[in-house]
């Protein structure tokens, strides 16, 4: 017999039990809760959610009388529905069967200020964000990035989108864009604004597999990253703890920074026998501090990344927010510039969103703790983006958004972020967007940025297209002639035969 426990560490909840079954209402009696004359109640139109399941364990259909949910003596968990601190009626609550969690950090001190390790540690002593090993799926695409942006890669360097097909010890490999698409040729930005599978997988073969495991063990998100093509793609397992923290490194200009859960400890003399910040003051104590400036603290954390890729990469991850998955639950929530990359594994097993600041980086990963689809819809904008959005709602007022410092070395360019041709300084448009390049990189007036096609055969004179996700076709020159690619193309429409 299932005993039905109340997590009293969820705020607001309190055992009912049902003492009378209605046509469309029960009446219950709640623990801890002194009832009126007129009773406590829960409706069936409130609890539509509510699903039984038939013999076979399926699901039934939506409840339409009482009797559907409830029966006598049953006992739940139920809460206060209140509107403008006024009571509106009580509603039944359940435990989640899916799981989640949540991290924010200091990107200069690494402090942890908030860790949430699942939805109720009464429920399940088991922390989710250290102790599950998740797949980050696309939320670990910037690390692949940030490999090709320090190995000769700009910005505007063009990438084709289309059909690939890679050798494994298990068969031939056919990796797809989530939406089944195949967009052409694109600018870097593009490829990590609107998570393209495909630009990724060209760029991590075109870079080297090594290298891109190297980043990610230089980031601590792998301790020994094998040289996996799938693995560009976040097949690999990782924790959220150790997400947040690489975040963490591009956020503060690439230089390493270790989380930490104690800041101190002193022993019962107040003498310090442990400090996570090693960071020395010469001018921080003694008669010589200046009251009238603050103190210069010496800043002796290691490099770890180039400042000026951490800035590109940085500005790409705001088109993320700005432009892409996270646009509609981060960028037009919080409207400020927020940094970020959403991640959704196969089949939506696991649903990510990592976001940051200069000052402050927050992650959220949700998923059932054994790996399972968690249905249509499910994906790391729609589910974690507005969990990160509601945390920085507050956090942003005790860590207001400052700009990234500009690195030395550098200029911004005017680009098309659909076509990657630098623009006139005095353009202006929603296409058009400032980019950083390190000085001497930057391309010519009205020149692409250099074309990668990862082996795939196309004529340079490629019509660049579709100016977003949501085109009906797709236009392309092949010989001269235009030619118009439908929706869903195979691979020999795109391809030049034979090659794979």
């Amino acid at each position: 017999m299932d005993v039905l426990r109340l997590p009293r560490d969820v705020e607001g909840w309190h055992l009912a039990i049902v003492i009378k079954v209605g046509d469309s209402s029960v009446r219950i009696g709640i623990e801890g809760i002194e009832e009126d004359e007129d009773g406590h109640y829960l409706k069936v139109s409130d609890t539509t959610w509510a699903r039984t399941v038939d013999e076979d364990n399926k699901p039934r259909g939506t409840p339409k009388a009482a009797s559907d949910i409830w029966a006598l003596g049953d006992v739940v968990l139920v809460s206060a529905n209140m509107k403008d601190d006024d009571f509106q009626f009580w509603e039944m609550q359940q435990v989640p069967a899916i799981q989640g969690a949540f991290m924010a950090m200091d990107t200069q001190t690494g402090r942890v200020l908030a860790m949430q390790g699942g939805f109720s540690y009464q429920t399940s002593v088991f922390n989710r964000a250290t102790q599950a090993n998740r797949q980050p799926g696309s939320a670990f695409k910037p690390f692949v990035y940030a490999s090709a942006l320090d190995n000769g890669y700009t910005p505007a360097t063009i990438v084709v989108d289309a059909p690939i097909e890679v050798e494994t010890a298990e068969g031939i490999w056919r990796p797809q864009n989530s939406s089944r698409k195949f967009y052409g040729p694109a600018p870097l930005r593009t490829g990590i604004e609107y998570s393209r599978n495909l630009m990724t997988i060209r760029i991590a073969q075109n870079v080297g597999m090594d290298v891109v495991s190297a980043y990610a063990e230089r980031f601590g998100v792998y301790d020994d990253m094998p040289g996996l093509i799938s693995y560009s793609l976040g097949a690999g397992e990782t924790t959220l703890f150790k997400m947040v923290a690489a975040y963490a490194m591009f956020a503060n200009g690439g230089k390493r920074v270790e989380p930490t859960l104690v800041d101190r400890v002193q022993d019962r003399y107040g003498n310090t026998v442990f400090r996570h910040d090693q960071r020395d003051c010469d001018d921080c104590q003694g008669f010589e501090m200046a009251m009238e400036r603050e103190p210069w603290v010496k800043d002796n954390s290691v490099r770890i990344m180039d400042h000026i890729t951490a800035y590109q990469l940085t500005s790409m991850m705001q088109g993320v927010v700005r432009n892409g998955t996270a646009a509609s639950t981060v960028g037009s929530v919080l409207n400020v510039p927020i940094a970020g990359k959403t991640g959704t594994t196969n089949q939506a097993k696991d649903a990510w969103f990592i976001g940051f600041t200069p000052k402050i980086v927050a992650g959220c990963y949700i998923g059932f703790d054994t790996p399972k689809p968690m249905g249509r819809g499910a994906y790391g904008g729609s589910l974690c983006g507005p969990v990160f959005s509601d945390f920085m709602k507050v956090a942003l007022e005790m860590f207001p958004t400052v700009d990234h410092d500009v690195p030395p070395g550098s200029v911004f360019v005017k680009i098309d972020r659909f076509t990657g041709v630098r623009l006139n300084d005095d353009e202006e448009g929603d296409y058009v967007v400032r980019e950083l390049f390190r000085q001497g990189e930057e391309p010519g007036y009205g020149s692409y940025g250099e074309f990668i096609d990862g082996g795939f055969v196309m004529g340079r004179d490629l019509l660049f297209f579709d100016r977003g996700e949501g085109e009906t076709y797709e236009t392309v020159i092949i010989g001269g002639e235009q030619v118009i690619i439908p929706v869903k193309p195979t691979f020999g429409g795109l391809s030049s035969g034979g090659l794979y």
